[in-house]
């Protein structure tokens, strides 16, 4: 071969990934609530969204229990519904590692696990000893061992074709290496105009699905006060931080928690028209599944009231 013809073959474009078949729904249920609950109470909880018809569940990992052994515990206790990461931290588990618990998962539960993957923040990465460095570049880098160790590594029973993943994405060039090298993007803490601009980086026929925090509750100081809970958390992290920014946002909207503008386009309140209304906002963008968190006003707690009750409206959609 010259070395011309090995210079084109290094910088030919990695081959499309088929387009994945994966049964979300239009609405699916986000929560990173379940580590609080004891393993039994956890299986019940899932087993019932389950019953109440939910198509996906998407649960992340924090400082919790390990993801993988979530989702597995969680795909035992179910019958019909997908259960997705959002997200697997790379830096948490070599590429061998993660590629078997994705492939371990699918084969065991044919069709219902969906892998979301991210690289995470500085501050987590801190914690497990790993470095947060070029976020972008760690990412390619990992998908590249990924696929080498999928298909030169693994030695159990493999799943039947090729097992979808999304990657966490909030800027145009991560959008870019998920509409490249994965099935879509999983994000996270984002208003709808996101969600446009997303779509239009990935194209068509990728999955985009943005998480979408509420709380199911009429009176705004009350409703505030919780989603500032929740938003005050994230505000210290600078990839979320620098996203608003390209939407309007500014330092001002980021003190105490968050301003008013901001907590309301990031935490909508008030009943389920206000929820339903956001949701089709997401969809009408581009969106193919809106992943629901509802915050519960108990720190430690499951929202299932909200989660029953939302259920009828938001899967009717």
């Amino acid at each position: 071969m010259s070395d011309h013809a090995s210079d084109a073959s290094a910088s030919a474009p990695v081959s499309a990934r088929p387009p994945v078949e994966a049964r979300l729904g239009k609405v699916g249920v986000w929560s990173g609530q379940f580590d609080f609950s004891p393993a039994g109470t956890v299986r019940e909880a899932v087993a019932e969204l389950d019953d109440l018809g939910y198509s996906t569940l998407w649960t992340g990992e924090v400082k919790g229990r390990e993801v993988l052994v979530t989702a597995g515990l969680m795909l035992a206790a179910t019958r019909r519904m997908t259960i997705a990461t959002g997200i697997a931290q790379i830096l948490a588990r070599n590429p061998l590692t993660m590629t078997a618990g994705q492939l371990a998962l699918a084969e065991a539960h044919p069709g219902r696990f969906l892998l979301g993957l991210g690289v995470s923040h500085a501050e987590l990465m801190s914690i497990r000893g790993a470095t947060y460095s070029r976020p972008l570049g760690q990412m390619r880098a990992y998908l590249d061992e990924m696929d080498r160790m999928a298909s030169e590594q693994y030695r159990a029973v493999p799943p039947e074709g090729t097992q979808p993943r999304v990657l966490a994405a909030l800027g145009p060039k991560m959008l870019e290496l998920a509409r490249d090298r994965a099935d879509g993007a999983h994000t996270y803490f984002v208003p709808p105009e996101h969600t446009a601009a997303a779509r239009a980086v990935l194209g068509p026929g990728k999955l985009l699905v943005p998480e979408q925090a509420f709380v199911l509750h009429p009176d705004a100081t009350e409703a505030r006060e919780l989603a500032r809970r929740h938003t005050g958390s994230y505000l210290r992290l600078p990839n979320y931080t620098n996203n608003l920014r390209r939407y309007g946002f500014t330092d001002g909207d980021f003190a105490d928690g968050g301003s008013d503008r901001l907590v309301d386009t990031i935490v909508p309140w008030g009943d389920v028209d206000v929820l339903l209304g956001r949701v089709k906002e997401h969809l009408d963008a581009g969106a193919d599944q809106v992943a629901v968190q509802v915050l519960d006003f108990d720190r430690r707690g499951l929202p299932r009231r909200q989660w029953r009750e939302l259920a009828p409206a938001l899967l009717s959609l």
